[in-house]
Parts: structure tokens; sequence; C-alpha cells
């Protein structure tokens, strides 16, 4: 007789374990957005170092999340989730005790190897550990309680780096240590039935082309000197990566899913979203503090809404999906975090905060709130039967590469509207010259990110809505 996954009243520690572990993930990037003009004074890093700091977590989740559920499957879910922490918070120490900027490049790159192992397995040890006629209100309550904590954790991130003095911004960091203890601890010993599959196989070569082909990618767009022949490179190694996932025997990323109008689609939309909000995060806090004297706890006004207005509004928004269809809602949506960014790029000369980037960051995610719930359904309408934990894995690591693109090559805008004065974009100075620069270097990213963000509009009307 097989043994469970984990007994009956191992579920909600199980539960709680996936909640704290994806909860680091998820915080992340918007905690390191806030944090990074701190980081970059102390390290004395540039910008294409401050990009890099981004990129290297990006570059890694990004490549490795698909093979991270597949190594679950091979070696054990909850094996492989413990694995993921213990990387995860090891190279958070790595961060918080950084004294360069390389170190710090590094550090982060090793956070994206654990969490590409973490984020995968915390979402299917939730599905293994609860029967079918329960797993729909754990889900529910795993989203629900991520997200509070995706919220709370920019405004900690804002309450270290503002009240911490030198060593603020390293605590966020340390933060993940006892997080991440307090999860290996729930899940030890509690998934006697979490024995794995040998026969599974992990594609290790598409995840190292996929790797190399994204990191060639990002350095050629965060490098304006860099050769041509590292975007060739680049062009070349992600044309093998696709190459070789076509003849591969068990394909990290199976292309026979985007023979799906809807889930091709919505795996468009999702980039062009995705891009214009991670552009728009990175460089808003590197704009507001050093330019417009707003502190870092302060800069957490324009992230909160977001995260709340999300988790408020994902369930009805999920209602309205199933009635109208998803792609009304992302088209709505994503009209309106086109128009907040659009306000952001008219209003960005001013540098008024609290008068005009707030209201417009708040009007972006009350956009998102329509569209994430409904984008996720759409993922999932489009997967056939027994693929749906591809398609999701497809879509999120879509996400993540999205950002990764967005941060690299709206930098080398910025930089390029900020022109080759000093003391340069995202370096805090107050001269009149400074300002006006810093106002057209982010307002280029806001303009781009409104763009993308009209794209994933348009896009969104051609997502079929399924038949009943």
């Amino acid at each position: 007789m097989p043994v469970s996954f984990c007994a009956e009243g191992d579920r909600r520690v199980i539960l709680w374990a996936a909640i704290l572990a994806s909860s680091m993930g998820f915080i992340d990037s918007s905690v390191t957005s806030i944090a990074m003009p701190a980081m970059r004074a102390a390290l004395g890093a540039s910008l294409a170092q401050a990009q890099w700091m981004n990129a290297g977590y990006l570059l890694t989740l990004s490549a490795l999340v698909l093979v991270g559920g597949a190594m679950g499957d091979r070696f054990g879910i909850a094996r492989v989730f413990s694995l993921g922490i213990v990387v995860f918070v090891a190279g958070s120490l790595a961060c918080a005790a950084a004294m360069t900027p390389d170190q710090m490049i590094a550090a982060r790159a090793v956070k994206g190897v654990g969490a590409a192992l973490m984020v995968p397995g915390s979402m299917a040890m939730v599905s293994r550990a609860y029967p079918r006629e329960e797993r729909g209100r754990a889900l529910g309550l795993w989203a629900a309680a991520s997200t509070l904590t995706t919220a709370m954790g920019p405004v900690l991130g804002g309450m270290f780096v503002t009240w911490g003095g030198e060593i603020g911004w390293r605590l966020i960091f340390a933060l993940n240590l006892p997080l991440g203890l307090a999860a290996l601890w729930l899940v030890q010993g509690r998934t006697p039935g979490d024995v794995g599959r040998p026969g599974v196989r992990v594609d290790l070569v598409g995840a190292g082309l996929a790797t190399l082909g994204l990191g060639l990618m990002a350095w050629a767009l965060t490098d304006a000197t860099a050769p041509v022949r590292v975007a060739l490179a680049s062009l070349a190694s992600l044309a093998a990566f696709v190459a070789w996932e076509a003849v591969s025997p068990a394909p990290m990323l199976r292309l026979g899913l985007f023979r799906n109008r809807t889930l091709a689609v919505t795996n468009v939309v999702t980039f062009a979203l995705y891009f214009a909000l991670n552009g728009v995060m990175f460089y808003l806090p590197m704009t507001a503090v050093s330019a417009w004297g707003v502190t870092a706890l302060e800069v957490t006004a324009a992230f909160l809404p977001i995260s709340v207005l999300i988790g408020v509004m994902s369930a009805p928004a999920g209602r309205m999906a199933d009635r109208w269809g998803a792609g009304p809602l992302m088209a709505a949506g994503s009209a309106l975090v086109a128009l907040a960014y659009a306000g952001l790029w008219h209003f960005a000369p001013d540098g008024q905060f609290w008068a005009h980037v707030v209201p417009f960051t708040a009007l972006a995610g009350f956009g998102l709130g329509l569209v994430v719930a409904p984008l996720t359904a759409a993922a999932m309408q489009g997967a056939e039967d027994g693929e749906q934990g591809a398609a999701s894995g497809v879509n999120n690591a879509v996400a993540r590469v999205a950002g990764l693109i967005a941060v690299a090559l709206l930098g080398r805008m910025a930089a390029a509207a900020y022109g080759p004065g000093a003391p340069g974009f995202g370096v805090t100075g107050d001269t009149p010259a400074h300002l006006a620069a810093t106002g057209a270097a982010f307002g280029t990213v806001a303009l781009t990110a409104s763009g993308m963000a009209a794209l994933a509009s348009a896009l969104a009307l051609l997502v079929r809505r399924p038949v009943r």
C-alpha cells in the first residue's frame, strides 16, 4: 500500500512551510528595488552593476525554474524544496555580507538558483499534501497568505533601510535566515510519501543553454560597449536552446504547448505586461531617492497599493473572468496600467511623489488587480489536461525573463536619456541639471513601459473565451 505524502495532521504544517518559503521568493525583487539606492551607495556600484544585481537573481531563476520543478518530481518535492531553501538562505547571507558589487551580483545569482528549486515545490507540496476536495481551499489560503506577506515585505524593507543606518539594507537579506530555518523545521520529517520518481529525466542541457543565452542577452542589453558578437552569441545560444527542446527526450519547455493560440497569446501578454511592471518598479525607487528627496520607507507607498489591490481583487476578477472570459479583463486592466505609466511619464519632470506618483501607481495596482487572476486562468485554459503544471511554469518563467530584459534594456535607455553629465542616473544629487536629467531618464522608462502595457492590452483581446 503506497504511503501518503504526509499525515493528515501535518497538512497545515506543510502549508505554513510553503507560505514562508514562497514569501521569501516573492518579496525579493520588490525589497531589493527599495534597497537598491542604499546598496549602490554602500558598495560604490555603477548603474550597470546595479542592473546586474537584479539580473543575477532573475537570470538563474528564470533559466532554472522549469528544471526545478522536474527535479522535484525526480528526487522528491520536499527534498528539492528544502535544498532550495538552504541555497536561498545561503545566498541571502552572502548578500548581507557583500563588500563589493561583484560579490553582491554573485550572491544574488546563488539566491536565484535557490528560488528556482524552492518556488515550484511550494505550490506542489500543498497540492500533494491535501486531497482533491480540500486542495482548492488550501491553495487559496496559500495564495492569500503569500500575498499578505508579499505586501508587507516592501514596508519592512523600507523601515530597515530608513531606520537601520549603514546596516539597514543588510538586515533585509539577513531576515531570510529565521524565515528559512522556520520553513525547514516545519517540513523536516513530515513527508514520508515523498519518494520521487527515478525515471523522470531532468533537462540539464536545456537549462545550460537557456542560462547562457539569457546571460549573454543581459550583457548585450546592459553594456553599451559590449561587442556585437555578444548579441550574436546570445541569439545563437537561444536558437540552440529551442532546437534542443524540439528533440530532447525530456524538454524543460515543451514547444507543442504554444500550438494553442490562447496559451501563446497569454504568454506574449505576460511578457509585455511584466516588462512594463518590472521596469517601472525597479527604477522608480532609484529615481525617488536619488532626485526627489523621498526616503526608502516613503517609497513603499508606491509598492503597497499594488500588492494590496492584487490580493483584494484577485477573487472577484477570477469570478468575472469565468463569466465574461479572461480577455476583456486582461485588456481593461492592462489599459489602466498603460494609462498610469503614461501619467508617470508626463509628471516625471515635476518629481511630485505624493501628488502624482502614488496616485498613478495605485491606478496601476487597480489595473493589475483586474489582470493577474484572469491571466493565470487563461494560461491554464490554454493547456491540455495533465499539462496545467507545465503551462503555469512556463508562464512564470516568461514573467521572470520579461523582468530580466526590462531592467537591462530600460537601464540603458535611461542612461542615454540622462546624458553624459555627473553624477549619473540613480546617483543622489540636488542640482537643477541632475533633477532635470533624472526626470527625463525616468520619463523614458515610464513611457516605454506604458507602450508595452498598451501592447498587452491590445493582444489580450485575442484571447478567446472558453467554449462551454
